[in-house]
């Protein structure tokens, strides 16, 4: 039975262990969230099963949050098969081979393919470690996001404080931009170093923000969706 379109500039991260859990979540949340992230760490618990089933049965949109990075080959080829799934939005590292590879496998369907340019956990001190070239963070992660826009990207994963600086570039015209780090007035940074509130995210040029420990962890996770979007510049 497919429920009444939510909002859909909040995705709800489902960071629970396994697909029951999700699949409780989500019943929780009703028609409060019409937009779901599912990643890596529930792959092996059912995870593909609970997306095609809250898209198929309840009419909800899916963002497979995966960031997929092999040699080109080996990512078309599971981008392919993950297409098959139909999910909205698929992520994958924003290395321009990549990010062309993942665009050959999603061909014509509607799965849109969306870059990861540096994970929003990581600030310059881990980019030193990880032998990343010195520069200002933000300046890499808009290099980054034009380079997998030019390579096909339909968007980019990007901290909310990069999200104006790539929403000003030329190349990110009617190009999606989706902002994790996002966390409400008063919460707990968790292990997000470059965060935002969800209205500060949108107003800087988000089209969709992740939110997950802030609504899952909530008393009333619906309640908590709803507070977040009420908070939300008018469209």
């Amino acid at each position: 039975m497919t429920e009444p379109r939510a909002d859909d500039r909040l995705i709800v991260a489902l960071d629970v262990p396994h697909a029951v859990a999700g699949h409780a979540l989500a019943q929780r949340l009703g028609d409060a969230v019409g937009f779901y992230k599912i990643g890596l760490g529930m792959l092996t618990g059912g995870g593909l099963a609970l997306a095609r089933e809250l898209k198929d049965d309840h009419g909800k949109r899916i963002f497979l949050d995966l960031k997929l990075f092999d040699i080109g080959a080996t990512v078309e080829a599971a981008v392919r098969g993950l297409a098959a799934f139909g999910p909205d939005f698929l992520t994958v590292h924003g290395d321009p081979n990549v990010v062309r590879a993942a665009r050959a496998g999603a061909g014509g369907s509607a799965t849109r393919i969306l870059a990861v340019t540096i994970l929003t956990s990581l600030d310059r001190a881990d980019l030193d470690a990880a032998l990343i070239r010195p520069g200002d963070v933000a300046e890499i992660v808009a290099l980054r996001a034009a380079r997998a826009f030019a390579a096909g990207a339909d968007g980019v994963i990007a901290s909310p404080r990069e999200a104006a600086l790539i929403r000003a570039l030329p190349e990110a015209a009617g190009k999606l931009i989706v902002t994790p780090g996002v966390r409400p007035a008063g919460s707990e940074p968790g292990d997000q170093k470059r965060v935002a509130t969800p209205a500060e995210a949108v107003r800087a040029g988000a089209d969709h923000i992740v939110v997950g420990r802030p609504v899952w962890a909530a008393p009333d996770p619906a309640a908590a969706a709803r507070a977040i979007l009420a908070g939300l510049p008018p469209r």
